[in-house]
């Protein structure tokens, strides 16, 4: 008889916006004539800017005729794309990539789950405490994480790094040695940031212990600050240490069409075997990358015009991340994030747990956010809020939420 991944029986519950998904959809049953304010999920609200739909138009056409059709991507993407990647993302910033360590996919969320793949399940790792799910959800899947320990809500195998009010949300090196260290900045959820300076310490961390980092800099766009970096390439030796996964989903709006890319340089190695290599045999084995309509989308995002457009879109969410930020301070609520991403994060009032206050803001308020504790043990207390709704919706929840404090 066939067996199963007995791994999947060890993740506790369900994943946690599908149960938020039933929490609000049993609500707006029993409650039909209540509208409901989203600020969960971090879905943008924004159609795609004008010049990437000028593009998808113009590469619909371009499938139609049989002298411009394109049939399977090449395995890590098309070239027009990753150079303008390359170019703009890292060149502009002074980062030198070549664009056969660009591997362009369906997005940064895929890639964190599947990069797992390509490293031993003897690993261990190392997880910001909060951070997306996704993270330990998929080494869970894979068998690296041990047991699940309900009690203490954590994994038996794995290094939690709590990001604290105390350590401005930002973890501390680790006192135990990982092999695998995850990292995301802008955060998600908490929205901190760490400075160049920093981020420079995990790189030394990284390769003098011989550990990979996977960073997430999903939200790079958001970035605000000088001092802050867009790329952990920017430090100097991170090209030894470090794969990053980039995001088109957020900064340009392709939540619905996705598109995202990871860097692995050539110079990241286990021994003598080179990650990129690795990579590109089980990206070209198990994806046959994102399809030409949508790379094409993807290059219109870096011209003139697409970067002036979507810079509009990321200053448009930031705006309504100042109206949460602000609103909710003034109506007592300890608060932070949403100055270089676009989550406010703040602590429950009055004890509650960040379930109860789920529930009391969706019965009381009609607003969706999402519990802490659903990004990891020290989430507890604590809640998170996106600036991705409209204008008018982020103003009237805040208004909702004023009403009832």
């Amino acid at each position: 008889m066939f067996e199963i991944n007995d791994n999947y029986l060890k993740l506790p519950g369900s994943y946690l916006f599908s149960t938020i998904g039933k929490k609000v959809n049993a609500f707006t049953q029993a409650n039909p004539d209540k509208p409901i304010i989203r600020l969960g999920i971090g879905d943008v609200t924004l159609p795609l800017c004008p010049k990437v739909i000028e593009a998808l138009h113009s590469a619909v056409d371009e499938m139609a005729d049989a002298s411009t059709f394109k049939g399977y991507a090449p395995d890590l993407g098309y070239e027009f794309l990753r150079s303008a990647i390359a170019n703009q993302d890292y060149r502009a910033r002074g980062v030198e990539i070549e664009i056969d360590e660009i591997f362009i996919s369906d997005g940064a969320k895929s890639d964190s789950g599947n990069i797992g793949d390509i490293f031993s399940v003897n690993n261990k790792i190392a997880v910001c405490d909060p951070v997306y799910p996704v993270y330990v959800d998929t080494n869970a899947m894979s068998g690296r994480t041990g047991e699940y320990m309900a009690k203490e809500e954590r994994w038996s195998n794995v290094i939690y790094m709590p990001c604290l009010e105390e350590n401005n949300f930002a973890p501390k090196l680790p006192s135990e040695t990982p092999d695998m260290i995850y990292l995301c900045f802008p955060n998600n959820p908490t929205g901190s940031t760490i400075s160049k300076e920093e981020l420079q310490k995990w790189v030394d961390f990284a390769n003098e212990k011989g550990a990979v980092i996977i960073y997430d800099a999903a939200y790079e766009a958001y970035i605000s600050q000088e001092n802050v970096p867009h790329s952990i390439y920017e430090c100097q030796g991170a090209k030894t240490c470090a794969i990053e996964l980039r995001s088109f989903s957020k900064n340009a709006g392709f939540t619905g069409t996705r598109l995202g890319f990871t860097v692995i340089p050539k110079e990241l190695k286990s021994g003598d075997v080179a990650l990129n290599s690795l990579w590109a045999r089980r990206h070209g084995t198990k994806f046959n990358g994102a399809p030409y309509i949508i790379q094409k989308a993807g290059e219109a995002v870096y011209t003139e015009e697409g970067q002036a457009q979507v810079k509009e879109q990321v200053a448009y969410y930031m705006n309504n991340a100042k109206v949460i930020r602000e609103g909710l301070a003034d109506a007592g609520f300890r608060v932070s994030g949403g100055v270089d991403a676009p989550y406010i994060w703040l602590k429950t009032p009055d004890n509650m747990t960040s379930w109860e206050f789920f529930d009391y803001l969706l019965e009381r308020a009609n607003v969706v956010g999402t519990p802490g504790s659903g990004f990891g043990p020290s989430g507890e207390g604590y809640f998170r809020l996106t600036a991705f709704g409209t204008y008018e919706n982020t103003l009237a929840a805040i208004e909702r939420i004023k009403n009832i404090k």
